[in-house]
């Protein structure tokens, strides 16, 4: 599970780790801790490490300018909340809303969560000839909301974590 921001040395986000992979980072002082949970540890053999959810690397990480956050299945259930875009039900699938079949493409803008029923009921149709109803427009999230949407924030924590990072900048 990936629940640690991961900063550069300049304050913008570049990616999520898993809390071991962060605690490594930080043991090896590649990294340092910005924002840790409030009451947990990690501890081992003479050493305790605050649970990170935000590190900052020391060494400032060039990475080359990316417009769009890539497409995945996993995405796709993220930004849609695991809620199914027919129904409202708990998704477990992706549905193209332009069959592949019939030139749909693995877009943003052409999937949506869907639960295991409405997208075999939907089948190899757009949701007008289904008679299916989206009960919300796919979108194409930002590659920092991408970040935000993957760590699980929402909320007072979104909100929080907002806040706090440009005041730290």
């Amino acid at each position: 599970m990936r629940n640690t921001l991961v900063l550069n040395a300049s304050y913008e986000p570049l990616t999520t780790v898993s809390l071991q992979r962060a605690v490594v980072l930080v043991l090896q002082d590649k990294a340092v801790v910005e924002h840790a949970h409030p009451l947990r540890m990690v501890r081992g053999t003479g050493v305790a490490v605050p649970v990170p959810r935000v590190i900052r690397l020391q060494r400032y990480v060039r990475v080359p300018f990316r417009q769009r956050a890539p497409w995945s299945r996993r995405g796709v259930l993220v930004r849609d909340q695991h809620l199914c875009a027919y129904c409202g039900r708990r998704a477990t699938t992706v549905d193209h809303v332009q069959p592949r079949s019939r030139g749909g493409s693995d877009s943003w803008l052409n999937t949506v969560a869907a639960c295991a029923e409405d997208n075999q009921r939907k089948a190899d149709r757009t949701p007008e000839q289904a008679g299916m109803r989206l009960l919300r427009r796919p979108f194409e999230p930002t590659p920092g909301a991408t970040l935000m949407l993957a760590l699980g924030l929402r909320g007072s924590e979104l909100s929080e974590l907002a806040a706090w990072l440009p005041a730290a900048a």
